[in-house]
């Protein structure tokens, strides 16, 4: 499903990721774990076609996603770690938005808020929602998308136990029809039930400084997210 060779991203002098490789069969679930600013947003940016990178080369779905990155959207899902939700509108018409903008039927919509706990703030502002609400009407928006690649940037920020129960039933979900997941956190307790995990610091895969097999390992200088 993925197949990233040599990824590499620069803000002018700031190195954010050196040199990233990994492949990814489809139907698999990834765990992309690190401290923050260790790249992961970064990476996950340039996987969504977000951010072209300064070098390398990256394929999704047998797609070149940097010389034809509109093949590949249509194949995403995305909830990043800011819920990007228009503010002057309600929690359904967010969601209608959206749907009419990517031609998906809205008559899940009201299914989904209700799966998020938002069934009775549907009809409010985003404007008033707290940081957590904001991001469950973002998983509720990957709820209507039936993505073959679905990316999550630390979605577990600001929600309560019943909300994270929400993703981690959104991940086994978009498992169990086959398609591929990568998972962005610092808990480890979330990331504990993918195929495959990456330990990533300094903009590099490095090896898991708590693995005690491995002993511990040195923190690349010179990135951040």
């Amino acid at each position: 499903m993925i197949a990233a060779q040599d990824l590499r991203k620069t803000y002018g002098p700031t190195l954010v990721l050196d040199g990233v490789s990994f492949a990814l069969a489809r139907g698999q679930c990834l765990a992309l774990l690190g401290p923050n600013g260790a790249g992961k947003t970064t990476l996950l940016r340039l996987l969504a076609t977000l951010l072209r990178p300064t070098a390398g080369a990256l394929q999704i779905a047998g797609v070149d996603a940097l010389r034809e990155p509109e093949r590949v959207r249509p194949l995403l899902g995305v909830v990043a770690h800011g819920s990007y939700v228009y503010e002057d509108l309600t929690a359904r018409e967010n969601l209608r938005f959206w749907c009419r903008l990517y031609g998906i039927d809205a008559g899940s919509v009201d299914e989904a808020l209700d799966r998020v706990g938002l069934g009775r703030d549907a009809n409010t502002r985003v404007a008033g929602f707290s940081q957590g609400m904001r991001q469950r009407v973002a998983v509720a928006r990957a709820l209507l998308r039936r993505a073959e690649l679905l990316l999550l940037d630390e979605p577990y920020a600001g929600l309560d136990d019943t909300a994270k129960e929400t993703v981690d039933g959104l991940i086994a979900e978009t498992g169990g029809r086959g398609s591929t997941v990568i998972l962005a956190t610092h808990d480890r307790t979330r990331g504990a039930g993918a195929h495959r995990t990456i330990y990533v610091d300094g903009g590099r895969i490095v090896p898991d400084p708590t693995d005690p097999a491995l002993g511990p390992a040195p923190r690349p200088a010179g990135a951040a997210e």
